[in-house]
Formats: structure tokens, sequence, C-alpha cells
């Protein structure tokens, strides 16, 4: 599930700049907020009796972790459930199966294509050339079956090599890089919106100081989110005031702290394991998940944990069902360990890599 915020917006100038939320009333239009998934596929529902909120479902799915059926299957099952947010990532290679789930739930009247708000991080770092950015989009739009995206995102600040290769690395192992920077991508992103290939536009692992030089450009149309890294091993409390500050909404991957990675935090137990989370959750009556969700969300942050059952995809849904206290917040912030799982140390070494010591 994941979480977006309303308390802050996107003031988007362009026309069609609005997005559609979904709540169990019917169709609700508003000024953009929004969101960003990282290698993620999540839908969104908006329930307009909860405060500044929006739920959405994650599901990391690809070719890399599921078939392309169960994909369609899931996708499709999840609208059923009533969720209207869908965000596909390149790098997962799932959108032709986001896709059909996509064109069939429209085909059965489901939904119709105004009710929904699609996402791609199609703009991986081998699309960051300017001359690159438009083939980006529209390969994304001919797997999805789209003739718009509702958000676009650049997935990294920086550009790899484009060979044809998803992952292109040398013979050390290390990425390609390219000396493509960032804002030269962003000014060819804002020409999406006036093209209306997509309707917003926004980043994802960028640093305060990188988002700095993106505000500093004759921006067309500003910047809708910052989808990072957040759990409460990596509160991230600066990049967050930062990004609100701006109007920019902030979306947290890996929300529950990555329990299945093989790489977890020494010395500290898995995030979801984590004795007093686990008390915690006994205490309310709720999952260790429910908890975390429920912490992204009264951060007013948009939450993306991935799930494919059904039962758990209606357990974090159930995360606006109840509050933590203040207190519980600040005692869950303790727990930060600045510790990143997603680091994609390949590219550590390219000048624009947006981790480190002295990079916030």
């Amino acid at each position: 599930m994941a979480f977006w915020p309303l308390s802050y917006h996107s003031p988007l100038d362009v026309p069609f700049q609005t997005v559609h939320r979904i709540s169990k009333v019917g169709l609700i239009r508003a000024p953009l907020t929004h969101v960003r998934c990282s290698n993620v596929l999540w839908m969104c529902h908006r329930d307009p009796k909860e405060e500044e909120d929006r739920i959405c479902l994650a599901n990391w799915h690809g070719s890399l972790l599921s078939e392309p059926a169960k994909v369609t299957t899931a996708v499709k099952s999840a609208i059923d459930v009533g969720y209207r947010h869908i965000d596909c990532a390149y790098c997962y290679d799932n959108e032709d199966a986001v896709g059909d789930a996509i064109q069939s739930k429209i085909a059965d009247g489901t939904v119709n294509r105004e009710q929904l708000f699609v996402t791609s991080k199609q703009l991986f770092e081998t699309f960051h050339k300017a001359e690159d950015v438009e083939t980006g989009v529209k390969n994304s739009l001919t797997s999805l079956k789209l003739e718009y995206l509702d958000l676009y995102l650049m997935h990294w600040p920086f550009g790899i090599t484009n060979t044809g290769e998803r992952w292109p690395t040398g013979p050390d192992g290390k990425a390609l890089y390219n000396d493509v920077h960032f804002t030269e991508t962003w000014q060819a992103m804002e020409k999406l919106v006036e093209k209306g290939l997509v309707r917003s536009i926004g980043l994802s692992n960028f640093n305060i100081s990188q988002i700095k030089e993106v505000i500093a450009l004759p921006n067309k149309v500003p910047i809708a989110n910052n989808q990072v890294e957040l759990s409460p091993y990596l509160v991230q409390g600066e990049l967050i005031d930062f990004c609100k500050s701006h109007n920019i909404t902030v979306t947290a991957y890996s929300p529950l702290g990555s329990p299945d990675r093989e790489d977890p935090l020494e010395g500290e137990p898995v995030l979801m394991e984590h004795p007093k989370l686990v008390e915690l959750a006994k205490r309310k009556g709720k999952s260790v998940a429910q908890i975390l969700i429920r912490y992204h969300l009264q951060q007013n942050v948009v939450c993306i944990p991935k799930s494919v059952t059904p039962s758990r995809i209606q357990e974090n849904f159930e995360s606006l069902n109840f509050e933590l206290s203040d207190a519980e917040i600040q005692e869950m912030k303790s727990f930060n360990r600045n510790h990143r799982y997603c680091t994609y140390g390949e590219a550590s070494e390219h000048p624009l890599y947006p981790f480190g010591e002295k990079k916030m």
C-alpha cells in the first residue's frame, strides 16, 4: 500500500494538470499532488473521509520476479478491489503485462481511463540524452496501450551509456557512465508535458542539492514528486522537509525496510522483526506492516510497499483505520541508522551519484 498526502500541492500551470482522485463515492478532480514509485507497480485509492492521505497498492513485479501472466492477474485483481493508481518501472520489464490488465479492466467496464492515474519510470539512466527522452515515454505508452501518462519520473540523477542493454556495465562491473547532466534531461521532460504525452513530471533518488539545481532552472513545469528510499532505518527528515517546503511531494520506496534483502543492517534486527515494532503492533492489534505504513502516512509521505497477496492487499488498506501517537512515531524515528538498502553501488563513482556522507 501507499499513502499519498494531499496537504501540499504542486501548482501545475498547464490546463490538463489534474489528478483524478477516486473515492468510494465517485470521482473527484483536484490539483495534482504526487508521487512516484521506484521499481514498483502501485495503485491508489482516495477515501475523502480520511484526512490528508492517499493509499496505494504496490506490487513489485516484472520479468525478474514474476511471470507476465501473474503480473496481469495481480493488477486486474487490485483494480477490482478499488485501487486506481498504477505505477510501472522500466527496469522490471512489466509494462506490457500491466497494460494488458489496464485494457482488460477498461474493456469489462470496471474503470475508464479517466479514473486511473498511471505513472511510469521508463526514463531510466540510458534515456537521459534529450533526444532519447521522448522515445522512452513512447515506448512506455506503447507497452501500456495508453495515449498519455499522468506522471513520468526520472529514475536516477545520473546517465548511463545507451548500449541497448538494460543494465550496461563495463568489464570491471561498473556502470558505463555518460556525461549527460540531469538538467538537460529535465528540460526534455518538460516538452513531454507540452506535447500532452505526460501530464506531470518528477524525480527519483535525488538529493537536496540536485533538487535545487532543477528548481533553479527556468522551469515551465514544476517538480511534482521525489521518490526516495525511506523507513525508520533511513528517516531522511531533512530531505522530506526540503521537498515539502517546495511543494514537492515525497514517496517512500522500501518503506518496510526491505525485509527480503540479503544484506540486512548489521547488528540490528530486520525492521519487520524489530522487537519494539512487534510489541507496538500487538498492542494496537495491527500487523507490523500496518504500523510502518501508518508511520509514513502520518508524515504525509506516500508509502509504496509491495504485495501480491490479496489478504495482505486488504490488510494494508486497513492501515487507514487507526492512528499512531506522536510519541510512537518519534520512537520509530529513533531507530534511524541512515541505512540504505538500494544503493546502486555500480554507479557509485559517477559524479552525479546522489548518495554518500557529504550528499543529502
